[in-house]
């Protein structure tokens, strides 16, 4: 039996969610529903459509010019098993993986203890935008945030230190020059 992943889009070149140029996977589904939610169309979970695990592999395989694979949505923690598989397969690739979710990090470690494939997911992940979108603390100056609650965070370090971790320093690997660039 195939593994399908509930998607809205798939969205190349996107120099908004994260650093770098990425490739975004918006996941269809989510239960938040923040009242204004810049991606509204992905809450329902009977719209979008389903796409094989494979066809996603086969577009990662033919990217060009990516930095890396931003999980979005709707709440791609809905889908914690099929993101961890593609997760895994786009940092054989070397790209790096970003991941907005309307949880917090320590709701989603709650959570993990009932479902493995969200501790799963969580590894995999560089870096989290994590908390609900707050349209009262809505921010044009938040970067890579819609609003100024939600965090930036190191994931493989706060799950180490068994804390949350900020990411301190944004930057994107420069794969022709092979040196980091600080923004």
């Amino acid at each position: 039996m195939k593994i399908r992943l509930a998607v809205d889009y798939l969205q190349e070149d996107s120099i908004v969610d994260g650093e770098g140029i990425r490739t975004v996977i918006w996941t269809q589904g989510c239960a938040h529903k923040c009242p204004g939610c810049h991606n509204p169309g992905t809450h329902s979970f009977d719209d979008g459509y389903l796409i094989d695990i494979e066809e996603v592999e086969k577009m990662i395989d033919n990217l060009d010019g990516q930095d890396g694979i931003t999980f979005s949505g709707g709440d791609p923690f809905y889908q914690p098993k099929e993101c961890t598989i593609l997760a895994k397969y786009a940092k054989k690739k070397g790209l790096n993986i970003w991941c907005y979710t309307g949880f917090t990090f320590e709701s989603l470690l709650k959570m993990s203890k009932n479902n493995s494939d969200i501790y799963d997911f969580l590894k995999e992940i560089d870096v989290l935008i994590d908390g609900p979108f707050l349209l009262e603390k809505k921010s044009l100056d938040a970067i890579f945030r819609g609003s100024t609650n939600q965090r930036i965070i190191d994931v493989n370090k706060s799950l180490k230190n068994k804390k949350v971790l900020l990411v301190d320093k944004y930057y994107v690997n420069n794969k022709k020059k092979k040196e980091h660039i600080y923004i």
